[in-house]
Order: structure tokens, then sequence, then C-alpha cells
């Protein structure tokens, strides 16, 4: 098995539309959580969304203006530029060079941006049948934001999209890494996007899992393993990472960020109480421990998990399952924090995006707070030391940090970043 590591990170997220940015935020803390408008309009109980503050623009460099004229859906938008800006990052050239047949992509979201579409097909309609644009299906199917990365930095290895709920980019990112320790690519351009979509969020609102109740507060609505949690905050964004074989990364001599150790991906099988919506129990705990065997590492060794943690009632059970897994408690437990405190959860993003502030927090020897949590779930401190969720920044060497996600329709991932 070839060994695989990251040289490359982009991301697009409410608190932060670049690396250097966000890694600003989420070493102080900073919520990208605002008052939606359109949540607004729409008479949505939750009014609040991690909103990412991002200008089309920023593609202009990059793409043809013909391209750019119909490039509307948020999601693409937010997908391009991360990708981008994690191939630029890695010290790679975007330009008219030949196809790369031993370069890839696995690219993800998991809902498509229904505001674009039904924008689109409301104007067709008032307009008597007008042509509702040449773009507009690149844009919505699930391998559109795909397809468009794969184009622009001519591709030519395996290309495909991942679609698994809110375990999307976790799950990009594994497939790509087993791609590469399988000797089938040297480079895979890795992660997913969810678009700024006040229609989808308004559906999950109408599901009850949304917090309806902190709209006057955004910067402390997301409140991951807090007793206050009240339900999920939507978020949007994309992240992005380039993954190569570690002897090619060393030959042309690139940045290393971290090694991918390994990782799992699986279904509890809507058993043992696993169902559409929740995760379960039993499926959660048999992901991380094949995760771990796979990867090689021992519950002792690791150091941060980054957590699914998004604010539900499921966040009780996703500690239970971690210490479960790993055979520790109290204060043998390792450090967990959320990044959907500052961000909200962003959906097929959310495991791409947590995966680049995983990999930051590894590689800069720093752990990020978990924000709006001063007083644990009761469930979670008679499991675990409270000192283990940390409320303000940590500076500290580590040697290896565990990402999960667990998704609509019980599917669990898991993945462990090390240094090298």
């Amino acid at each position: 098995m070839k060994r695989v590591v990251v040289t490359g990170l982009g991301v697009v997220a409410p608190n932060g539309i670049n690396v250097p940015e966000f890694r600003k935020a989420i070493e102080s803390g900073k919520s990208g959580v605002r008052f939606s408008t359109e949540l607004e309009l729409l008479r949505s109980g939750c009014q609040v969304a991690g909103l990412p503050n991002f200008e089309s623009n920023v593609l202009n460099e990059y793409f043809t203006s013909n391209t750019l004229r119909n490039l509307n859906s948020t999601g693409v938008q937010y997908g391009c530029a991360a990708a981008i800006e994690a191939w630029l990052d890695a010290g790679l050239q975007v330009g008219e060079q030949a196809v790369d047949l031993d370069a890839g992509c696995v690219f993800g979201s998991a809902l498509p941006d229904l505001s674009f579409g039904s924008e689109l097909i409301s104007k067709a309609i008032a307009s008597n049948g007008a042509r509702i644009g040449t773009r507009y299906i690149e844009q919505i199917m699930g391998s559109g934001t795909g397809a468009y990365i794969t184009g622009l930095l001519g591709l030519g290895n395996y290309s495909v999209s991942t679609s698994v709920a809110c375990a999307t980019g976790t799950e990009a990112i594994l497939n790509a890494a087993n791609r590469i320790r399988a000797g089938f690519a040297k480079r895979m351009l890795a992660g997913s996007n969810e678009a700024t979509d006040a229609y989808t969020w308004f559906a999950f609102d109408g599901m009850g899992v949304t917090n309806k109740y902190s709209n006057h507060d955004a910067d402390g609505a997301s409140m991951p393993m807090s007793q206050h949690a009240k339900g999920f905050i939507p978020g949007a964004g994309a992240g992005a990472l380039i993954l190569e074989d570690l002897e090619v990364a060393l030959a042309r001599g690139a940045r290393i960020y971290a090694e991918i150790k390994g990782g799992w991906t699986s279904s509890g099988g809507g058993r043992n109480g696993g169902t559409m919506t929740a995760n379960s129990f039993e499926g959660m705990v048999w992901c991380i421990k094949r995760a771990m065997l796979d990867a090689e590492v021992e519950p002792g060794d690791i150091d941060l998990i980054c957590g699914h943690l998004t604010s539900t009632k499921g966040d009780v059970k996703e500690v239970q399952a971690w210490a479960e897994a790993l055979g520790r408690r109290g204060s043998e437990f390792p450090v967990i924090n959320s990044l959907k405190s500052m961000i909200g959860h962003c959906l097929g993003a959310a495991g791409s995006i947590e995966c680049v502030a995983a990999v930051l927090q590894l590689h800069h020897s720093f752990i990020h707070p978990s924000i709006n949590c001063q007083l644990p779930h009761q469930e979670i401190i008679d499991l675990i030391d409270e000192q283990r969720i940390p409320q303000h920044i940590l500076k500290c060497q580590m040697k290896v940090v565990a990402k999960a996600n667990f998704g609509f329709g019980d599917v669990s991932s898991c993945i462990f970043f090390s240094g090298i």
C-alpha cells in the first residue's frame, strides 16, 4: 500500500473564505453564523445560518467569461474556489497543460442547489417558456462541481462524485486516498461543497431539527455538546484537499501538511436503532474500530477527536460511541471539539471543511475551541472529563487526529491524520 499525504488545502467557510482567513477564525473562536434574510422571508423558525462572505469574482482568473456568465450556483462556485486554492497551495499550476492520467478528482455534495434551480424555473415559467440556460444541468447534477474541476485542471484519472449526506466530504477524501494507496493514481483532488440554499434549510426546519430559538443571538446559536443545544444551524461552503503518493510529493519537494493513515466508511444498516435520520450506536462504534484497524492506530495514540457533533441530541450518542470504541473515559478521553460551533452544519460540505480544520490543527499544533459549550450536557460529562472540551485555543503537539462524520441514512465515516 502506498502512503498518502496532504499537500494542499482550500476552503470556503462561513467564517473564512480562504485558508489563512479560516485558520485565524478557528484559532480565535470566530463564528460565521449570521441572520438570513432569505430564511426570514420564508418564515422559517430558524432564521440564522452559516453564510460564507464569498464573492464569485475570485474565479474570474480561471474560467472564461462565457462560463462565468451563467455559473450561478453558489455550491459550484464554492467548490471550484476551494479546489483552485488547494491546487495552488500544493504548488501546482493551473493552465493548458496536457491531461494528467495520474491525477483525478473525488468531489461531492449532499443536495442540489434548490434556490438556484427554483429561481431559474420560475423565471422561465413567468416568461412563457423562455430558455432556462445552457449551463443549468451542469450546476444541478451531482457531478457538476467535479466536472468543472477536472476540466479546468486536466485531471484524467478517476473522476467521481460522492453523495452520502453529512458523511459526503469525509468519504470523498477516503475514496481518493484509497485510490492512491492502491497504486491507481499518484495525485487526487478531494472534497465537497454545499450551496447557500434557503429552500433546503427551510425543509430541515420543517423536520424540527434546527434551532428556532436563537435568532436574536447568531454567534451563540450553534451549541454542540451543550446542555442548552436546541438543534443544528444550517450552513454552506466547500473544502478541498490535495492528496499525493508520499514518494511523488517528496520527489517534487512539496510541503506536507499531514499523512492520511487510513479510515473507514460504513452503514449501520438501519438496524439496532439506526434509521433514515438517526445513526445506529453499534454502527458508529464499528466504523471507528474498523477505521483504527485500517489506519493501524491504537486508541491511546489519538490526541484529538474532531467530532461530527451537530448541536442536537445525537451529540450524546456520538461521544458515547467514541468512548466505547476507544475504551477511554474521564480524563483519559482525547480532547474533543466541534467546528460546527463556529460555522453551523454545512451538510455535504461539513466533512471536507472539517478535515481542512483537522489538518490545520495537526500541522500548526493547536486545538480550536468548541464555542458555546460553557455548560456541557450532563450525560457527556458523566462520561468524560469536562476539561476535554476546550473553551479556548490550546497549543500542543499532536500525534494523531481523528475526524468522523455521521449522516442521514445511517452512514458513518472516520479518517485518521498524523504528522510525518
